[in-house]
């Protein structure tokens, strides 16, 4: 069993920056390919960024390639989201995953994870 917690969210304004952790409480982190999805009010949730099991391969949504930047440290077992020139439409819970499979072919799609953490609130004031 995997558990991940999320932290970092908050508040910011237009143009602003956050960075979010995942610290996952597992023996080695480095099994698992990661990913960061986010849901806002009335949507469904949405791929963000996903990361290899060595941090070697990334992949990023289009709406957020070249503001977001996913990485991990598997020595600490946490998974970040660096978050820059962030967005009113940003607004959203945004949720760590891990997944078992450590190929990332399907890492855009919510049901290729197996453990999640409860998301933290991020909110981007105009």
């Amino acid at each position: 069993q995997v558990q991940l917690v999320e932290s970092g969210g908050g508040l910011v304004q237009t143009g602003g920056s956050l960075r979010l952790s995942c610290a996952a409480s597992v023996r080695t982190l480095s099994f698992y390919g990661m990913g960061w999805f986010r849901q806002a009010p009335g949507k469904d949730r949405e791929f963000v960024a996903a990361i290899s099991t060595s941090g070697a391969n990334t992949f990023h949504a289009d709406s957020v390639k070249g503001r977001f930047t996913i990485s991990r440290d598997n020595a600490k077992n946490t998974v970040y989201l660096q978050m820059n020139s962030l967005k009113p439409e940003d607004t959203a819970v945004y949720y760590c995953a891990a997944k078992r499979d450590a190929a990332l072919r399907d890492a855009t799609q919510s049901v290729a994870y197996n453990y999640w953490g409860q998301g933290t609130q991020v909110t981007v004031s105009s």
